[in-house]
């Protein structure tokens, strides 16, 4: 019994049913009461459980680490859109890999559990990436309209601050997410052109620097802002146009490239379930190791050089 708990099975299955637990109960366990603010006393909390009590210490432990690392932080979650802290993301990430390790010693062994183990967080990174991408798109292909909605309020008569709140009420995400972020920035006074400039730099958008820009340079000289708003908003529209034929085109590239990086990891992925000992037979000697370090090397090489002709930059 003792052998078995200890071999790369049943830590896999022990791995497994824990990484299961927590996520289960972070999932289905209910979130805390809410009760009036007059019946809240300290002497009423509730006794948390055991689990709530071990993922608190967990994410605490996983903030602490954060903070006396530094480098990227909550900023990667807000440009991918998530609504979630970062400590809790970690934390999630974390259970992700151990379960994802768990699996590949259940299914093949030691070697596909840390394989797998390894690619958890990096798919994590990977699908913030996606996620970021996508909506800075979609941020791109909606500052036309958004554009033509804030020029209209103003022919109306409204202040610049009202048309930007007429944009946060009507657009669609991620645009009226990030204009009303804009508006109550300005309320609590921070300056209009600082918080503009900075959605623009965190969206990534060429187009939007212009329009802050055109803003800043109306509010100092004076003039008509919707006719200019309507000529960067013709600017950028002749752009998209240009912009979705060359993704069009690129397309192709694009998918050919992904498949090419795939590929790889698929045939392993299929050998070690049904060839066990043909990918094993690697792990024996140093020539096997030495082959696997050359064909990452050239996996990466190759992943680049695929990255860099397939992408263009507009």
């Amino acid at each position: 019994m003792t052998s078995l708990l200890l071999s790369p099975a049943g830590v896999g299955v022990l791995a497994l049913a824990a990484a299961l637990l927590i996520t289960v109960y972070l999932i289905v366990s209910p979130g805390p009461a809410r009760v009036p603010r007059e019946r809240r006393r300290p002497a009423d909390a509730a006794d948390t459980g055991i689990l709530t009590r071990v993922a608190n210490l967990a994410t605490s432990a996983i903030e602490r680490v954060l903070r006396s690392r530094g480098g990227p932080g909550a900023d990667v979650l807000e440009e991918a859109g998530v609504k979630m802290r970062l400590q809790d993301f970690a934390f999630l990430v974390i259970v992700s890999s151990l379960a994802a390790g768990a699996v590949g010693m259940v299914l093949s062994g030691l070697l596909l559990g840390v394989v797998l183990a390894v690619l958890a967080p990096v798919g994590a990174r990977i699908a913030l990436q996606v996620l970021a991408k996508r909506r800075r798109r979609a941020f791109a292909e909606q500052l036309d309209d958004s554009l033509q909605l804030m020029a209209s309020s103003l022919r109306a008569g409204h202040s610049m601050l009202q048309a930007l709140a007429s944009v946060a009420r009507e657009a669609e995400q991620p645009t009226s997410e990030e204009f009303t972020r804009i508006i109550n920035e300005t309320r609590i006074g921070r300056e209009m052109g600082e918080a503009l400039e900075e959605t623009a730099e965190r969206m990534g958008s060429q187009d939007f620097v212009w329009v802050t820009q055109a803003i800043a340079i109306n509010r100092e000289v004076g003039g008509n802002l919707a006719e200019v708003l309507d000529g960067v908003g013709h600017t950028i529209r002749e752009r998209n146009q240009i912009r979705r034929q060359v993704a069009a085109l690129a397309s192709e590239g694009k998918m050919s490239a992904y498949v090419l990086m795939a590929l790889p990891f698929g045939i392993i992925g299929f050998l070690a379930i049904t060839s066990r000992e043909y990918i094993m037979a690697f792990t024996t000697g140093l020539l096997g190791y030495s082959l696997i370090g050359i064909s990452v090397v050239l996996l990466i090489v190759g992943g680049l050089w695929l990255r860099k002709v397939v992408n263009f930059k507009f």
